[in-house]
């Protein structure tokens, strides 16, 4: 993505503009835009390129919109300095510099208020500042970073090298892809998918069974979209009419009804349009609108920096602030900077812009929460749906246990949080939405952290753009629970039955599927009742005792509705009623029934408790017979009662 001058045609050029500042049309070098007039005549040379095997372990193609530790560039700058001190002010800054030009490249960027204690120099010599084209491929190999290096489709021995240079400067592994291919033509989602126009076949023998292979192998890109040049220039790179901008997001440029191409950039977006994401559902396409001709509108060539993105501006007002709308539309949460670049020799074109002349280094340490099975859409009816998900701490250190979490909002309510517990499968995480009804419209996100103080969510907006899906209705009442164990010290649970059906029904029993008469059931309203669409009943089960046998008395509920018979195994400890004589039941009167003000008990007491309906706690008394509850509501309450011997029983009381 190109412009490299001689010095013969700069000056030549410089004096053609002071003798007819009138007549400024774009120079032949421009056209050709990446190659001097040598470059043309000389083919690709890949005397810096090595092949290797692939990498053994899995590979996985850091998308440029994942967390990135800085950002490279090259001096001299095929950027405004400007922006240098933007991107210093957001991380690191990787200078690709000559031993020679150094000394002048800090002086520049002191002059222009850089962020000195952020510019990192990386003495190496370059042929050209399109770092995005020759700039090295990160990738994890498992848990560690690598580089993957392929031969740079231009004769630029230095550019060529520039990935061993970096390989070396991070001291980790660099594996050789033999394919011709360049940056600008590359594109990926961080979860396997990619993006490159037919340019990828074309430099390579049009053998699109190896592209694709290589692109598995070394890089671990499958599916590989590779698609039509809708541009139609000579350049053919990606980022100049696309870009990914999330896992399920991408840019794609527009031009006007009249233009050329228009239908060939219609086509792409259909494409993408109709093909699903890595997340199982299409492609989200934002379009930005260029106005074609000769203005200048370059706005997918943008960097995307952590939680920032840096457009290159054009030169119509109007389509500038469309552009940079898009942008904060499709990514809110980011701040969206338009740059412009008014020098002449390295400004901004359709095809060479911003995008080119950057490249994000990926954070070596960062958090991946790797959440595969996105759910989307209308799911059919479930007691709760489980959010599973993967999280990668390439820093290697743990995970924090009670930091990985789904954040999820029903039908637009306030958020809440669902704790993720391991699956036992390597790395993964498992979570429960629950709460919402029939028709119900859930948001989502993930979100982890680990120890080294990485935190990150999926989708990475949260809940600015979060994951949706709907709920369709039960076929079936829905019971609070699918089972009830009652341990010791328990008398008494409540559990809900919910109407998320799509209509009406009349619920007519709660009973228990015995004959041992364990169990007393009571409804907060009298059955048979009618339960409308979202509507509740609750029900108490309180236990008959004493009990009989040894461990677990099981038992059951049965709950039966114009839907049908649903049951509800019910377990019991034995413990509740360990040591009771079977006659101590009826050797404590305990009168009236339903109680007022005062609740009277005959016999050898020792102390009394008093349990509301859903077991709690309310009262407790010792040696008294004659026990004051004016203070306790209307409702059922379950008493308690130990004589001196450690044996207890409980009564069913109402209190009106």
């Amino acid at each position: 993505m190109k412009k490299i001058l001689l010095g013969l045609v700069a000056f030549a050029l410089v004096l053609s503009i002071k003798v007819n500042a009138q007549e400024q049309t774009t120079p032949d070098w421009k056209r050709w835009h990446y190659l001097s007039e040598e470059e043309m005549k000389t083919p690709v040379r890949a005397e810096n390129f090595t092949e290797t095997p692939p990498p053994t372990g899995t590979p996985r193609f850091v998308a440029e919109f994942e967390p990135m530790q800085g950002v490279m560039i090259r001096y001299p700058l095929g950027i405004p300095t400007s922006l240098v001190v933007q991107l210093a002010n957001n991380c690191p800054v990787y200078c690709i510099v000559s031993t020679s030009q150094q000394s002048s490249a800090q002086s520049s960027f002191q002059n222009a208020g850089v962020n000195m204690s952020n510019v990192h120099f990386v003495n190496a010599s370059s042929d050209s500042y399109w770092v995005r084209d020759y700039g090295p491929w990160y990738i994890f190999e498992d848990r560690n970073p690598a580089i993957v290096d392929n031969i740079y489709n231009r004769p630029r021995p230095n550019d060529d090298n520039m990935s061993g240079v970096f390989a070396n400067y991070w001291q980790i592994p660099m594996y050789g892809m033999n394919l011709e291919h360049t940056g600008g033509n590359m594109m990926e989602d961080g979860r396997g998918h990619g993006v490159s126009d037919n340019l990828v076949l074309q430099e390579n023998n049009n053998n699109e069974a190896n592209v694709r292979q290589k692109m598995r192998d070394y890089l671990g890109i499958d599916p590989y979209h590779i698609t039509i040049d809708p541009q139609g220039d000579y350049i053919a790179h990606v980022d100049c009419w696309g870009k990914y901008l999330a896992p399920d997001k991408i840019l794609i440029a527009r031009v006007p009804q009249s233009n050329s191409h228009y239908a060939d950039y219609e086509s792409v977006a259909n494409y993408f349009e109709t093909t699903n994401c890595c997340w199982g559902y299409p492609y989200r396409v934002y379009r930005v609108d260029e106005p074609g001709g000769s203005t200048l509108a370059p706005y997918t060539n943008s960097l995307i920096l952590n939680k920032s993105v840096y457009v290159p501006l054009g030169s119509n007002s109007n389509y500038n602030q469309q552009a940079l709308a898009v942008y904060q539309e499709a990514m809110p949460g980011y701040e969206i900077v338009g740059v412009t670049n008014n020098d002449y020799y390295i400004s901004w074109e359709n095809t060479d812009a911003l995008h080119c002349r950057t490249r994000g280094v990926m954070d070596f340490n960062m958090l991946f929460v790797d959440h595969r099975d996105v759910v989307f859409g209308e799911q059919d009816w479930q007691d709760s749906i489980a959010i599973t998900s993967k999280f990668i701490a390439y820093s290697g250190m743990e995970l924090k246990q009670d930091s990985l979490l789904v954040y999820y909002s029903i039908d637009g309510g306030e958020y809440q949080v669902a704790h993720m517990t391991a699956t036992g499968n390597d790395d993964e995480f498992v979570g429960y939405i629950k709460g919402y009804h029939g028709e119900s419209e859930v948001n989502y996100y993930v979100f982890g952290a680990d120890e080294s103080g990485h935190r990150y969510t999926q989708p990475v907006f949260a809940e600015l753009d979060p994951h949706h899906f709907t709920v369709g209705y039960a076929t079936e009442p829905t019971i609070g629970v699918s089972e009830i164990t009652i341990e010791e010290g328990e008398v008494a649970t409540t559990f809900t039955i919910t109407n998320n059906t799509a209509n009406a029904f009349e619920l007519h029993s709660v009973y228990e599927g015995g004959d041992n008469n364990y169990l007393s059931m009571f409804t907060s309203e009298l059955l048979p009742v009618t339960l409308e669409v979202g509507e509740s009943i609750d029900v108490t089960v309180g236990v008959n005792i004493p009990l009989p046998g040894k461990g677990y008395v099981e038992t059951s509920i049965v709950i039966v509705s114009d839907l049908g018979v649903q049951v509800i195994p019910v377990n019991i400890n034995e413990e509740i009623i360990s040591g009771v004589d079977e006659n101590l039941a009826a050797s404590f009167e305990v009168y009236p029934n339903p109680m007022n003000n005062t609740l009277y008990i005959n016999g050898d007491v020792k102390d009394v408790t008093i349990f509301n309906a859903v077991g709690q706690q309310v009262m407790f008394v010792e040696n008294a017979r004659a026990i004051n509850v004016a203070d306790l509501s209307d409702g059922l309450y379950f008493v308690r009662i130990s004589d001196k011997k450690g044996n207890s029983v409980v009564k069913k009381i109402v209190k009106r």
